[in-house]
Order: structure tokens, then sequence, then C-alpha cells
């Protein structure tokens, strides 16, 4: 059993990323060599460097919705919503969206209230037990909600990230997006960060020098930012989110001799995964399946051979994969990571979702 405050380290709040860096591929980059356990300090700028003809970086194409949306109820009450995912209902017409309202004790069943500044007629129409809620939405123009969050709706950032006011949000709308995000899958609740380093150039760059792309979608949900709560790792129940594997993205995943497969970013870790489980060879159409896997060590991968992330929160299960990929196949991994995030500290790198990124190889 691996006890969670072993993933426990002190993070300053000075280093949590409250702005992106100025130039996209413009972060640092912490480069771990698992085969001569030795760490370099560069810049994401330089990642082709380490790349080879034969490689395929697997990214998660997940789009983030602009999905925060203000609103008041009758007494003039201030009400946020934050849509989550579609649950019925016609476009414009009655949609029913599972959301996270707030102050959700004061929205029971029933409660009506106004959203996106007045264009949405709001009720409540079921409170679920994991803290959402079921909000029946009418939109008072005939627009679907989706595009009217996309015209008018604020990015669902992570609480950690502060905003006082309305300043930063057209960066906030550039820069909580990959660039290789498909717009038609806005199905994330939270960007996948690791893939926020990446500009058009470098893209092109690499694959002038031989490595491929490969696109998969994970629905990333609000469970990524929920820390462990249990005294053990492995007590702690893991949230469940939906995939998408294309069948050429599949082929990838079975590469000729030589060729590294790199995932861009932990939702990508946990569809390769999850897939390789249940799954010798590729199928002939699209994976869809939902995934509660957790991945913590002593796991062996079977999918991953080199691995781009951000740095993470304290006691969070994208630690615990992380440590697992450091050594896969024994708890090593765990003290290790904990020894490279106080060297991150000591040398002031920027953490969490628009902070740094660190490579595995």
């Amino acid at each position: 059993m691996i006890p969670t405050e072993r993933l426990d380290y002190r993070l300053p709040d000075e280093l949590i990323a409250q702005r992106p860096a100025e130039r996209r591929d413009g972060s640092r980059l912490l480069v771990v060599d698992r085969a001569t356990r030795s760490i370099s300090h560069r810049m994401f700028a330089e990642l082709p460097a380490f790349l080879r003809a034969g490689d395929t970086l697997i990214r998660n194409n997940a789009s983030v919705l602009p999905a925060r949306l203000r609103g008041r109820k009758p007494t003039g009450g201030r009400v946020e919503c934050l849509l989550l995912s579609r649950a019925g209902g016609p476009p414009g017409k009655g949609e029913t969206w599972r959301c996270l309202v707030r102050p959700g004790r004061r929205l029971p069943v029933g409660a009506a209230f106004e959203a996106a500044d007045g264009a949405l007629a709001a009720t409540v129409a079921a409170v679920l037990g994991d803290g959402t809620a079921l909000v029946r939405l009418i939109s008072r123009g005939g627009e679907p909600v989706a595009e009217l969050a996309n015209r008018i709706g604020g990015v669902p950032l992570p609480p950690y990230i502060e905003r006082t006011d309305d300043s930063c949000r057209e960066l906030d709308r550039e820069r909580y997006q990959t660039v290789y995000a498909d717009r038609r899958r806005q199905v994330a609740v939270a960007a996948p960060t690791a893939g926020l380093h990446f500009t058009t150039a470098m893209l092109g760059h690499i694959r002038d020098l031989g490595v491929r792309t490969a696109d998969l979608t994970l629905h990333v949900g609000l469970g990524t930012f929920r820390p462990i709560s249990t005294d053990t790792v492995e007590a702690h129940p893991i949230h469940s989110e939906a995939y998408e594997i294309p069948a050429d993205a599949q082929r990838a995943l079975f590469p000729p001799l030589g060729g590294r497969r790199i995932a861009v970013g932990t939702t990508t870790v946990r569809s390769i995964e999850d897939f390789l489980s249940t799954h010798a060879a590729p199928l002939q159409g699209a994976h869809l399946a939902e995934t509660s896997l957790f991945i913590y060590p002593p796991r062996e991968f079977r999918g991953v051979d080199a691995l781009i992330t951000n740095f993470h929160q304290p006691r969070s299960t994208l630690l615990c994969l992380v440590a697992a990929f450091l050594a896969p196949g024994s708890t090593d991994g765990v003290g290790w990571l904990m020894d490279i995030y106080a060297e991150a500290v000591a040398n002031r790198y920027r953490f969490l979702s628009y902070g740094d990124a660190m490579l595995i190889l």
C-alpha cells in the first residue's frame, strides 16, 4: 500500500502559474532520462532535439467549451453555471445539461434562474449525488446552448487560477486550448494541459523530422482536480471519463521496431493503457469506451514509451501516474518523483495548468 502522504509536497503559492508563458513554447522543460536516472533543464522550444524519425506523438485533441456562464436568481443573487455535458433535448429548444451550479445549496430542484447574462432561462431539474445538477436551459433567442457558450461564455479555468475581472478573458480563450484541439469535440471540462506548449510551427518542424502524430479524444472531467482524500492511494475512488480512439490512432499503438510512442499528457496515457488492457491489435473502426482506470505504482505500461506532462498538484491521481511511469513495475518512482519536484521547486519552475513541462524518456 502507498500512503497518500508520500505524494505530498510543499508548493509555494507564487509558483502556481496564473498566466501562460508569453510564447507557448517559451515555457521551461525539465527532461528526465530514466536510463541514466538524470535530469536536465531545457526550454520547451528544444523538444524536437529529443525526438527522432519514426517516433509518434499521441495527443488528446479534446477541445474546451467556454462553459462558465454567469447568471442571476429572481431575487438578484448571483449564480454561476458551469456546463459539463449535454444530457438531452433539442438544441435551443429546452436542452438539459449536467452542470456545476453555485451556490448549489441555494438552488434545489425547481429553482429558476437566468444564465448567460439573461440569454438562457434555467431550471434545476435534478440534483445528482456527485455535487452536480441537471439543468434545463431554454434559449430566449433560439440559439443552441453550446453556440451561445462559445460566443459569450468564460473559460472553465481550474480553481487555483485566480481571475477577479475579465481582463484576461481573451487570453484565456486562446491559450487554455491546444493549437490542435478539434473544435467539433468540445468535450473537456479542463484542457489537456501538456499540449498547451506546442505551436503550429513546432508541429511542422516535428513532422519534417519524420515524427508522426496521432490523435485520440478523452473527455477531461472534474475528477482531474479532485485530490486523493484517502489515507492510501489504493483506496481512492477514481473518477471515470469517456474516450475515443480512431482506427488510425489505434494502429499507432503498434509501431514498427524503433518507433517510440510519446504520450502528450496523462489523459492520453489513460486512454492508451485502458485500450491496450483489453485489445491486442487495432480494430477496424473507432473504439469508444469509458474508463475508470487508476494508474499508480507499481504498474507496467503497454503503450507508452515516453511522456510529456506538466507539474501536478500535491496528493493528486496525476502524480500517481507519473510516479508509476518513472519506474514501471515498482514503487521506486514515488520517492524519485518527490526528489524531481523538489528540484523543480528549488529552480523556480512554474506549476500546474499554465506552468512548465516535463519530458520523461
